[in-house]
């Protein structure tokens, strides 16, 4: 076990903060930036993060390429109606995946009156894969896997954790994760010694790390990882939290990609000619046609 110890490395916080609000009114109630879009070389390979309250009408058809999604329902019930003629129906705590790939075009609704309440998560795809074939896929809550341990339990949306995978499969993987701790609970948490990493706040108060840095309800942090990591031997990497009070915390992580980001409006591509080509063929409809039900 010391030995197994001494082969891990042992997180950190690197920065935190918490989440500013605008309020924006109808039919996009409020917006937040868990990771904000002008720090993303920071993230990599995650671009942004957006934490947003809407009603029916805010993100009605529109086209990406060049990037993934993952949109975590927090609240409220989220229509996906894409044009390949997919639809489905997410609750609170379902997942969606999508491969934007090379053209991607969707609508993402609140249902009926509702207001809805989700995370997305923007994962950049490397220059070789930005124009691979579009895709979607559901993680409903009931079909991740649930590992109990001593105070909480871990519920695992993608990657190797705790003993069991995850259903949700990226073209670049990740890991995502949601934990639960009593108050007063340990945990300690296993990753990739490779990954960047973060972790944000949906309820209650812990310490987190070996700097034992406090954090609460919207909270975001990013941590520390072994840049350098042989790719030939790599070693885990260990994040320990302990909650203050009862506590929900979801992390995530993935391994950098290292190459020039340029996003604008829904693309994510590596130069800006590729933004300008991207938006040439939207308008002359390599898109498809809209996604509408």
């Amino acid at each position: 076990m010391k030995d197994e110890n001494r082969q891990l490395f042992h997180m950190s916080v690197k920065d935190s903060w918490n989440v500013k609000y605008n309020q924006n009114g109808y039919p996009h109630v409020q917006q937040g930036w868990i990771l904000p879009p002008d720090r993303q070389v920071e993230f990599d390979p995650f671009v942004l993060m957006a934490d947003d309250w809407f009603k029916r009408g805010t993100f009605s058809d529109h086209p990406h390429r060049g990037f993934q999604t993952v949109t975590y329902v927090v609240d409220g019930r989220l229509e996906h109606i894409d044009n390949s003629g997919g639809h489905s129906i997410l609750d609170a705590g379902d997942v969606q995946y999508m491969n934007a790939g090379w053209a991607a075009r969707h609508a993402e609704e609140a249902v009926d009156d509702d207001i809805i309440h989700t995370l997305q998560l923007w994962l950049n795809l490397p220059k070789s894969l930005k124009h691979t074939e579009t895709s979607y896929q559901n993680v409903y809550l009931e079909d991740a896997p649930v590992v109990p341990f001593e105070g909480g339990i871990i519920r695992v949306y993608s990657g190797e954790i705790s003993g069991v995978k995850g259903p949700l499969e990226s073209i670049v993987p990740i890991t995502m994760a949601e934990i639960n701790l009593s108050e007063g609970a340990t945990y300690s948490h296993i990753l990739p010694g490779n990954h960047n990493a973060f972790i944000y706040m949906l309820a209650g108060e812990m310490e987190v790390g070996e700097s034992k840095k406090t954090l609460g309800k919207t909270g975001v942090a990013t941590l520390t990882f072994n840049e350098n990591e042989d790719e030939n031997i790599p070693r885990k990497s260990v994040l320990n939290v302990k909650a203050k009070t009862r506590s929900k915390v979801l992390i995530y992580s993935g391994k950098p990609i290292r190459e020039t980001v340029v996003a604008h409006g829904p693309f994510v591509m590596n130069t800006k000619k590729e933004i300008r080509q991207t938006f040439e063929d939207y308008h002359n409809g390599l898109f498809g046609p809209p996604a509408v039900k």
